[in-house]
C-alpha cells in the first residue's frame, strides 16, 4: 500500500466524498445514513470503546487496528478472555465498497456488520446489545453526541444509531492512489518497477487473476464481489465431507453462530 487516501488512517478524520482517490469510485453512502463530521467523530469513538465487551478489553479496533492496516496480523483473531475464533480479521480498508460483509457474506452493509461482533460468543462475549446501550446512556459525552447527531434522548438511543455512527466512520477508511493506480490510471509509466510490470502482465493474462480480482477501465477494487469455491483447505476434510456438512447444517438449524460452528 503506497498511500492511504483519507486522514482517517493517518490520525485525523475526513469525509469520503465524490473526490475519490485515484483508482477508486465514489464511496457508496446509504440514503438513510449520510456522512457528517459529527457522526464520523462519534463512530470513531464507538469503534475504539472497549467497554462494549464482556471483559471490557475488546473493541472493534482490537481486531481491526489502525496501526496494523485495520487488521490484527493474527492467523486467527482473539476475542474476550483471549478466546480464539475460527477466522482471521479482514481489513476495514475499502470495506465500504463491498456488497457483502464477513467472510461468509451474511450482512449486506457496514451497519449490519457492526452489530454482530459485540454479541459474538468469542469476540465480544455479550449476551445481547443492552449492556452497550447502558454504557452509552450513562456517559454524558456520548449522550450529548447522540443528541447532536441523531436528535435522540438517552432513552431513545438504539443500536441502529450506534451501527450508523460506526459505519460512517468506517466509510472514511479508504485507500487509493497506489503505485498501481498511478501507473494504470494516472499515466505514470515509472510508477511501477520492471519486475512489478511483469507481475501485472501475469496477473492480467497468463495467471488470469483478473478474472475474479477485477480491474476496470477507470477503477480497481480487485474483487468481483462474488464467492468462488477454489478448493482451498478442502483436503483437510479428507473423507469427512458429508459428516462435516451434516454437522454444520444441524448447528445452523439450531441457530448456532456461524463463526463458532465453522
Amino acid at each position: 500500500m503506497h498511500k492511504i487516501a483519507l486522514a482517517a488512517i493517518l490520525g485525523g478524520i475526513s469525509i469520503a466524498s465524490n473526490a475519490a482517490p485515484l483508482g477508486l469510485p465514489p464511496v457508496p453512502v446509504p440514503a438513510d445514513n449520510p456522512q457528517t463530521p459529527a457522526k464520523i467523530k462519534l463512530g470513531d469513538r464507538l469503534y475504539h470503546d472497549k467497554r462494549f465487551s464482556a471483559d471490557g478489553k475488546v473493541s472493534c479496533a482490537t481486531c481491526h487496528a489502525r496501526e496494523k492496516a485495520f487488521t490484527d496480523h493474527l492467523p486467527v483473531s482473539k476475542g474476550f478472555q483471549g478466546k480464539r475464533g475460527t477466522r482471521n480479521a479482514p481489513t476495514v480498508i475499502n470495506a465500504a465498497y463491498l456488497k457483502t460483509q464477513f467472510w461468509d457474506g451474511r450482512e449486506p452493509d457496514l451497519e449490519g456488520q457492526s452489530k454482530q461482533p459485540p454479541v459474538n460468543p468469542v469476540e465480544g462475549g455479550l449476551p445481547d446489545h443492552r449492556p452497550i446501550l447502558a454504557v452509552i446512556r450513562k456517559d454524558k459525552d456520548y449522550t450529548r453526541a447522540f443528541k447532536k447527531v441523531f436528535g435522540a434522548t438517552p432513552a431513545e438511543i438504539s443500536m441502529d444509531h450506534v451501527a450508523k455512527a460506526i459505519a460512517s466512520f468506517e466509510r472514511t477508511i479508504i485507500a487509493g492512489d497506489s503505485p498501481f493506480d498511478q501507473y494504470r490510471y494516472g499515466g505514470k509509466n515509472n510508477a511501477l518497477t520492471a519486475s512489478q510490470k511483469r507481475g501485472l502482465d501475469v496477473f492480467l493474462n497468463k495467471g488470469r487473476c483478473v478474472s475474479c480480482h477485477v480491474i476496470e477501465q477507470t477503477q480497481a477494487l480487485f474483487t468481483d464481489n462474488r464467492f468462488h469455491n477454489i478448493g482451498v483447505g478442502f483436503k483437510r476434510l479428507k473423507e469427512k465431507e458429508a459428516q462435516t456438512a451434516r454437522a454444520f447444517i444441524q448447528k445452523k438449524n439450531q441457530g448456532a453462530d456461524v463463526d463458532v460452528t465453522v
